[in-house]
């Protein structure tokens, strides 16, 4: 019996070649009637489908056609099927953000790697950084910090010298971006289960942006940051590039320089 699946693809020639070939050795249907939701594109693209789709509750199998593809397996014309049917599932939780803008409308959006807040001026950020009732810095002049889960955290985290978290840690990173005051704070790795709170002490003289993956909201006064656990992300991995060695892999590199 052939796989059903629903195939969600960005339009590139590679794209559309791994499309053409997987008509032939599988059943193509509707969302209903799919075991699997087959994603074609990069980490940007598969960012976006999950948030699209994912209360669907189907497994998301990410073929890269983009460019680096962190998230994504390799197309392989003579083991990709046999790699989706025995493909190993993790599933991961979002964090949440919830802004409050300049005129007090407030929004949310999820984000499967990161949340950075950055300076949308000439002018460095002014932040406090709050976990729960306690105050983690008072005062942070940057331009910018980043909230990172472990899915996230070789993606922008890294980028900016954050940890890199495992799996199965059970924690996110606060990583600061370009940090002026205090000079010598590396950021901090906290429980999953933190509520976190950033507040822009200066909002009319250093305006601030919140980028939740790849959705901006711009001039927020203040943002609170959780770990949604009630969204869960199915993903699967050939057990050869699982997730988890991808991350493994990327500490042991880091490590090395």
């Amino acid at each position: 019996m052939k796989i059903k699946a629903y195939i969600i693809f960005i339009k590139n020639k590679k794209s559309t070649a791994i499309l053409n070939y997987l008509k032939k050795k599988i059943v193509i249907t509707n969302i209903k009637n799919a075991e699997y939701f087959i994603v074609l594109g990069g980490d940007g693209f598969m960012l976006e489908t999950l948030k699209k789709f994912y209360k669907y509750k189907k497994p998301f199998y990410g073929i890269n056609c983009g460019n680096y593809g962190f998230l994504m397996n390799k197309f392989n014309y003579k083991k990709t099927i046999t790699n989706l049917l025995r493909a190993s599932r993790i599933t991961v939780s979002p964090l949440e953000m919830t802004v409050k803008d300049k005129n007090n409308l407030r929004k949310k959006a999820i984000a499967v790697n990161e949340v950075s807040i950055l300076r949308q001026s000439r002018q460095a950020a002014s932040l406090s950084i709050r976990i729960g009732k306690k105050n983690i810095i008072k005062e942070l002049i940057s331009d910018g910090v980043l909230v990172s889960t472990p899915a996230g955290s070789t993606a922008y985290n890294l980028s900016v010298y954050g940890p890199i978290l495992s799996l199965n840690s059970k924690k996110l990173s606060i990583s600061p971006i370009s940090a002026f005051r205090p000079r010598r704070w590396k950021g901090k790795i906290v429980s999953d289960k933190s509520k976190i709170t950033i507040k822009n002490l200066s909002p009319e003289k250093r305006p601030i942006s919140a980028v939740a993956d790849n959705l901006e909201v711009r001039n927020i006064k203040n943002i609170l940051i959780k770990t949604n656990n009630k969204i869960k992300f199915n993903l699967l991995y050939d057990q050869n590039r699982s997730l988890e060695k991808k991350i493994k892999i990327e500490q042991l590199r880091k490590e090395t320089f």
